[in-house]
């Protein structure tokens, strides 16, 4: 009951999916999109349903899995084609096997992401992936601000971190790492979204034009991205026949 007093409490701010951010789902949803496997679809976490409402236009067959109530709610009156599960990630079972399995921005936020990732590896179909993605600790904006003093170190976590509840901060190695750890073979590693200065900076001056460019510069240079992903599925001789 804690855990979910906890993510009530965070989802009663709205915090995700504003300004910038909005932008940033859409365009995470493009760029997953070019990895989808035809077939059921599970999102992990959808939060407000920013992605949920893109991945519903896209498959016939969706089901997310959320730890907050009020989340859930708004997503079924929104979205009554959608299976809408009310539970905790590890807590969640079912006999279904899924083409594409989506962890936007959920990582960061669990108690143990390897746990979670090797938990609903099991419910892969065959030849199904697994995309997650996370912010990355090495954005260049986060080590601007290592270099200003406003940031002990790209590892710190800042008020806003917190805010969305946010339980850690990767770089793409330790990132990478996880996928690995949890048994899973990495097909594709990714970033987008070069971000020089913090959101509120960018929404203050800065036009969708350029917003949009700074994205696709992201994914030239992954390493420095403010967002990174990965795409992965089960090795061959574990996959289900």
């Amino acid at each position: 009951m804690q855990e979910y007093q906890r993510l009530e409490t965070i989802a009663s701010a709205r915090p995700y999916g504003t300004g910038v951010g909005s932008f940033g789902v859409r365009y995470g949803f493009e760029v997953f999109s070019r990895f989808f496997r035809p077939g059921a679809t599970l999102e992990l976490g959808p939060a407000e349903g920013h992605m949920t409402e893109l991945l519903a236009d896209r498959f016939e067959d969706l089901t997310v899995v959320e730890g907050a109530g009020s989340f859930v709610e708004d997503i079924r009156q929104r979205h009554p084609r959608v299976t809408a599960v009310h539970a905790l990630f590890e807590d969640f079972h079912t006999d279904k096997r899924f083409a594409n399995i989506i962890l936007g921005h959920v990582l960061e936020h669990v108690a143990d992401p390897v746990a979670i990732l090797r938990h609903v590896s099991g419910f892969l179909a065959p030849g199904g992936i697994i995309v997650g993605a996370v912010p990355n600790a090495r954005s260049i904006h986060r080590q601007a601000a290592v270099v200003m003093g406003q940031l002990e170190s790209e590892w710190a976590m800042t008020p806003a971190d917190y805010k969305l509840g946010h339980r850690r901060v990767y770089n793409p190695e330790q990132f990478r790492a996880e996928f690995t750890m949890a048994g899973l073979s990495i097909g594709f590693f990714g970033g987008y979204w070069l971000k020089p200065l913090s959101n509120s900076q960018i929404e203050s001056s800065w036009t969708p034009e350029m917003i949009r460019a700074f994205f696709a510069l992201g994914e030239r240079y992954p390493d420095i991205a403010a967002e990174i992903y990965v795409v992965a599925g089960l090795p061959e001789q574990q996959r289900p026949a």
